[in-house]
């Protein structure tokens, strides 16, 4: 019975699995209050993550109104966010906790 349920349960993961792998992934550095790069090009229409990291001293924040997201990480962690497929343009994130330089932008193209 253990066979069976673990077998099911790996058919019903299967697709979705495949499906985050083949997400474009795409890598934002924040360290000393800044982002790096400041602007990140992604494909319009296209589901994609975005890997975040803080490499600085203290705690940093990717947040975006537009977007509706909001992400804090303290020092030395990474983590991913999920961007449904977005339409042509420009679009506005940051951190407010370095609000005079932590300033960025995804544009979908």
């Amino acid at each position: 019975m253990k066979a069976l349920l673990s077998l099911v349960f790996a058919l019903f993961l299967a697709p979705t699995v495949a499906l985050a792998d083949d997400m474009p992934t795409f890598k934002l550095l924040m360290k000393e209050g800044r982002f790096f790069p400041e602007t990140i090009e992604v494909p319009a229409g296209v589901r994609f993550r975005l890997e975040v990291k803080n490499e600085g001293p203290g705690a940093t924040e990717f947040e975006s109104l537009e977007l509706r997201k909001e992400l804090v990480l303290a020092p030395g962690v990474t983590r991913s966010l999920v961007f449904f497929p977005m339409k042509p343009g420009t679009y506005k994130f940051f951190d407010d906790f370095h609000p005079q330089t932590g300033q960025g932008r995804i544009v979908a193209k």
